[in-house]
């Protein structure tokens, strides 16, 4: 009798809408060192930094993890209607502060992010499931722009929002209140959407001890030590937190293993008009209103199997 056959798994085919950043950084990172997760592209979009920054960031990012083959393509300066406000005293004014990478190599493609994702909808098979880590600017204009190419767009998996207490308001978190009319687009697509908020990443962190067993295996897990030296310095003197949430990184784990995350299904709106509650996610937990649930909202994440999961593919990045 024959043995059993092994199953191999198709990797989920993604393009990656960042504003790096350091979770940012480390999400393009672990969707680079995971089998099951075939990075398509990278998109740029203002947000941690300037436009310039933030795809600079992405270029510096796939140097370090030898993917020169992954095109980079920058999107959005600014969000849809009102000006940009970055995050430079979290991430720096060049938004990875911490390590001193060599200047990119290569150039962004020529090809605006939208034009870059119409062109990559037409051409897939089978749907794409994009993953967006930054203000959702560019994903609006996915949405108005290419009615057409919904069909080819599996899901919009994204990191932004809360359900509680914002992060760079009392009442919103940074993604979500860059550009709230981009997100309030999205959440009214009617596409599919998980949104993974600070409810799921402050679970997500990352501390020293991290860095320190990262330190010394390589290249790669060199520059991610120097960024973790930087960013959970932030935090522990920010908000005394024993360490730094790798935000971005969860839609990645997430879908590496759906399992990690605890979700529920309802309704979510996005406040654009109040100056108190602006970029607030409106998550309507208990099914009070009469509105239609319209996104999958993380609510929980394991977050012993995450860590062991980010610090496997991390440690694994450079050549032993």
């Amino acid at each position: 009798m024959l043995g059993a056959v092994p199953i191999k798994t198709v990797p989920k085919r993604i393009l990656l809408d960042c504003d790096p950043g350091h979770d940012d950084a480390i999400a393009i990172m672990l969707a680079a060192a995971s089998p099951e997760i075939e990075l398509v592209g990278v998109t740029t979009v203002a947000g941690n930094s300037l436009l310039e920054n933030t795809t600079r960031n992405a270029l510096i990012v796939l140097d370090m993890v030898n993917r020169p083959d992954i095109p980079v393509h920058s999107g959005r300066a600014a969000p849809l209607v009102r000006e940009l406000r970055t995050a430079a005293s979290m991430h720096g004014d060049g938004g990875l502060d911490g390590p001193v990478p060599n200047a990119p190599t290569r150039e962004a493609n020529s090809a605006n992010a939208l034009g870059y994702i119409e062109n990559i909808l037409e051409n897939e098979v089978e749907p794409i499931t994009l993953v967006a880590t930054g203000p959702l600017s560019n994903m609006a204009d996915v949405v108005t722009e290419l009615g057409h190419l919904h069909h080819k767009i599996e899901q919009i998996v994204f990191m932004g929002g809360a359900i509680e207490l914002g992060n760079w308001t009392p009442a919103a978190e940074f993604n979500i209140l860059v550009d709230p009319e981009a997100a309030e687009i999205v959440m009214e697509s009617g596409l599919k959407l998980t949104m993974i908020g600070l409810e799921v990443t402050h679970q997500a962190w990352l501390d020293d001890s991290h860095a320190q067993a990262l330190r010394g295996k390589g290249e790669c897990e060199d520059f991610v030590a120097e960024l973790l030296d930087h960013f959970v310095g932030f935090h522990q003197q920010r908000f005394g937190w024993p360490g730094a949430p790798i935000h971005d990184a969860v839609t990645i784990a997430h879908l590496i293993d759906p399992s990690l995350l605890i979700t529920i299904v309802t309704n979510v709106t996005v406040e654009t008009k109040s100056e108190l509650t602006l970029g607030r996610t409106v998550v309507d937990v208990y099914g009070v209103t009469d509105r239609a649930p319209n996104v999958t909202v993380g609510t929980g994440i394991d977050r012993g199997r995450f860590v062991t999961l980010l610090m496997q593919y991390l440690l694994s990045l450079s050549p032993n």
